[in-house]
């Protein structure tokens, strides 16, 4: 079946995709895959927690909100130099992406903001796609941030619509939308993708899926995070996501965003090789690298490396989309 970009997918015809058998769904999303990556590319991305802890919004699957008792050490926003470092071993180590995340609800007009602004530069420099996610952003913060080399600003939906008042409730799905038009309207690559093992429904699944591919653009990386409990955070009780779940929704993201970068995110700890291999298989061509995603245990570079020896797979080159 041809499959060009749209964006005016509806979700009967989602659902439909979502729910081809397996295999034959993983069939059609190698082959959508092929037709607009090269399928042995990965680009490996690289998350540093450049403020940790804090945060006064009540996510329920985050640790480092305020409100839970959970082992996340408050800490105030890195010194600039720490954070150079840490993208100049992170693309020594093969990350061609760096990404940088603060907990905050939004970004605020001030000194912080200002010396993002120069970490910002600084990877840019190094000459990495330099991706932050730092919360909602007006339309002059987005122009700043794109004025000062960002390439990508990641803003996840987390889940669906009807869904989302079940896990957040000191903002709204609309907040979210507004912050990916700011981020679309200043020319910066959007990341937006979405968590399962929420307590979601396959329709709120589908719902998701619906609103990123019918966005004015697709969002060019689509993050698809595979939830890890932790302890002290309302949802530390979720059982572990099933991998043909996240291999359904790494497929139909795949065949209704082709061009997108669709990337195994949270959730990878938990995963073998084989497991791992059947998302790249799906059309995952995008994974986070280094020990840590944020506060999320993740697998360790030499781990990774071992991974991209086996399955013949390599880095994606910086700006190649370009």
């Amino acid at each position: 079946m041809e499959i060009g970009v749209r964006n005016n997918w509806t979700r009967q015809e989602i659902s439909d995709i979502y729910h081809t058998p397996v295999l034959e769904l993983i069939h059609h999303a190698g082959q959508v895959h092929r037709r607009y990556h090269d399928a042995q590319e990965v680009q490996v991305c690289t998350l540093l927690s450049i403020k940790t802890g804090g945060c006064p919004e009540d996510c329920a699957y985050c640790p480092q909100a305020a409100r839970y008792h959970t082992d996340i050490k408050v800490e105030k926003l890195l010194p600039t130099a720490e954070v150079l470092n840490a993208a100049a071993e992170a693309k020594a180590s093969g990350s061609t992406r760096f990404c940088m995340g603060a907990a905050w609800r939004e970004v605020r007009d001030n000194r912080d903001f200002d010396r993002v602004l120069e970490m910002v530069k600084g990877v840019c420099d190094m000459g990495m796609e330099v991706c932050c996610t730092l919360g909602m952003l007006t339309s002059e913060q987005a122009k700043k941030l794109k004025n000062a080399g960002l390439y990508a600003y990641n803003h996840n939906l987390d889940t669906s619509e009807d869904h989302y008042s079940e896990i957040i409730s000191t903002r709204t799905y609309d907040d979210r939308l507004d912050t990916l038009d700011n981020v679309r309207h200043a020319e910066i690559s959007v990341c937006s993708g979405g968590i399962i093992g929420l307590g979601e429904s396959i329709k709120d699944r589908i719902d998701m899926l619906f609103t990123l591919s019918n966005l004015p653009e697709h969002p060019e990386s689509v993050p698809v995070n595979a939830l890890v409990p932790v302890p002290g955070t309302p949802l530390e009780d979720q059982e572990k996501v099933s991998v043909w779940d996240m291999v359904r929704m790494i497929a139909t993201a795949r065949i209704i965003m082709p061009r997108a970068m669709v990337r195994l995110s949270a959730g990878r700890i938990r995963m073998n090789t084989e497991e791992q291999a059947l998302c790249f298989l799906a059309g995952a061509n995008s994974i986070f690298a280094g020990d840590k995603l944020l506060t999320t245990p993740n697998p360790d570079v030499a781990s990774d490396q071992e991974l991209f020896q086996i399955l013949n797979l390599k880095p994606r080159p910086s700006y190649k989309s370009v």
